[in-house]
């Protein structure tokens, strides 16, 4: 069933499943139920409406929205046109939001009057006067006079139709998907359609997923996960149920409502399921498989999950760079193998540790993981340097993140590279949060630093040095970062110290920094 899929595009995706279900359900999303054909004429009617604007084949569209169906018709019509979606976190705020519009030069951006306690018909009204490439705002859910709306888009598109586009499925860019790094601003990861597509689909292969399946999708589609379980969904010809929000008795309802048979998400979302007082009131009987990801999970967690949920998960490993899974365990693998793997690389994907020299390691040794993958992207959108920091000439890519491989072929992390701090299936990358801490007056020296937590994983401190002579309060430095960045990265906890920890060239020892607040968290 799944072969011939590997190679496919978006709209040719989307015309194999509707050969199949033509007038099934492909999406609920708490508002709406629509179809595959409603799906695919209303995508053929946006790319229309979105043509007679000017966009064309390669343009950059930006999309910040919550998981509603309208996102899903707007990824197939930009498909359709051949043009690339910019999605992005609706919690970003303007400095972040103003960046990822100028880096990408998008024409347009779709996006809704408030949410997550953002008025983003604001924002967006400020950005445009600083991105001076964005034409046209379009508003979902409301109507202003000012702007036009996706509802009027779809009217205007049904007049005419937009002219059919050819689509390289190996060399055309579907989506852009801005990753933070560790030397400070976001980079573009350019993906493919057959990056995200062959990878959807060698997922699905190994779930087994068919026509029957309905996946929850608690994750949002503005995310590499959540954008690759929508492709997973359509190249089963399955049935997908959004959240908007994730809350977990919600979860659990929609579970029994709509019978969900997959459930893909990170432990965080999982835990806090498992623990919630009326848990025992709903019937999780439909459950079949699930995917956890984002963050290490205890093996009492996965055997809870598959005994009180009924959910043989699997748990899975990548990042956006690699659209974004490069491994799986499998339905054979026990619980234990389970809590200490990521399992084994996808069919068709290489994997090796190597030491820093880039030789590959023997079996059971540390070392980076460096893969080939049919998901790996393209490169970083206009940062050919970045690129060549982590592919080499050969094709092979450098996660960061270390690990060891033994002689059956599974993975284990060990440790990353980078600082990156995973908190509640959100990347933190220390750097980016510090370098707005150090734009305040009062700052003089900043280490952002990951904390373990029973529910999130990882937790951020801020520990920051104020210059010499100067007062100032952890609550005004707290006020001042939930102005400059999206709120899952606002420290949970925020200490002024007097000193650091330094090494001889001047950098702070961060892990020593790590170590001694661990100790004093101990200690309480």
């Amino acid at each position: 069933m799944f072969t011939e899929r590997y190679h496919m595009s978006l709209p040719e995706l989307l015309e194999s499943a509707l050969s199949l279900k033509q007038d099934e359900e492909v999406i609920y999303d708490g508002k709406r139920r629509v179809t595959y054909k409603e799906l695919n004429q209303e995508a053929r009617d946006l790319a229309s409406g979105l043509h007679q604007l000017g966009i064309c084949k390669g343009d950059r569209v930006a999309v910040s929205l919550p998981n509603w169906h309208e996102f899903i018709v707007i990824n197939f019509a930009l498909a359709k046109l051949g043009a690339v979606l910019i999605p992005f976190n609706t919690r970003f705020r303007k400095e972040e939001v103003t960046y990822i519009l100028n880096n990408s030069g998008a024409k347009a951006v779709f996006f809704p009057k408030e949410f997550d306690k953002i008025d983003h018909f604001q924002q967006y009204q400020e950005i445009k006067e600083s991105a001076p490439q964005l034409e046209y705002l379009i508003s979902v859910r409301f109507e202003s006079e000012d702007i036009l709306s996706y509802e009027n888009l779809l009217k205007n598109g049904k007049l005419t139709n937009a002219p059919a586009v050819e689509i390289d499925a190996a060399e055309d860019v579907f989506a852009i998907l801005y990753t933070s790094g560790t030397t400070g601003r976001p980079k573009g990861a350019m993906l493919t359609h057959k990056n995200l597509i062959h990878t959807a689909v060698a997922g699905a292969e190994c779930m087994k997923c068919s026509p029957r399946d309905v996946f929850l999708l608690p994750t949002p589609v503005f995310h590499v996960m959540g954008l690759m379980f929508v492709l997973r969904t359509v190249a089963s010809a399955g049935r997908m149920v959004l959240m908007e929000v994730f809350k977990p008795e919600k979860a659990l309802s929609l579970i029994e409502q709509e019978k969900v048979t997959i459930k893909p998400g990170v432990p965080t979302m999982f835990i806090l399921e498992l623990n919630h007082p009326n848990f025992d009131k709903y019937d999780l009987s439909s459950l079949r498989t699930g995917e956890m990801g984002g963050a290490p999970a205890p093996v009492e967690i996965i055997r809870r999950i598959r005994e009180q949920m009924g959910c043989n998960v699997l748990i899975g490993y990548g990042m956006t760079e690699t659209s974004p899974t490069l491994s799986l365990t499998s339905f054979d693998d026990d619980d234990q193998l389970r809590a200490e793997t990521v399992g084994k690389a996808l069919p068709g994907v290489e994997v090796k540790a190597v030491d820093k020299f880039k030789n590959e390691l023997p079996a059971g040794e540390v070392g980076e993981l460096a893969c080939k993958s049919f998901g790996l992207m393209k490169g970083y959108y206009n940062m050919p340097e970045k690129t060549h920091e982590v592919i080499d000439e050969d094709g092979w890519y450098y996660t960061g993140d270390l690990v060891t491989i033994d002689e059956k072929g599974y993975i284990r992390i060990v440790g990353r590279k980078k600082e990156m701090i995973i908190r509640g299936g959100y990347n933190i990358y220390p750097r980016e949060v510090e370098e707005y801490f150090y734009t305040h007056p009062k700052v003089n020296d900043i280490a952002i630093i990951g904390l373990p937590d029973t529910v999130l994983g990882e937790i951020s401190c801020a520990c920051i040095q104020l210059k010499t002579g100067v007062e100032g309060t952890e609550e005004e430095l707290l006020q001042f970062i939930k102005e400059k960045v999206a709120d899952y990265k606002v420290p949970d906890k925020l200490i002024i110290v007097q000193d650091f920890p330094m090494t001889p060239s001047g950098k702070i020892r961060k892990v020593e920094l790590q170590n001694h607040l661990m100790e004093q968290i101990q200690l309480r």
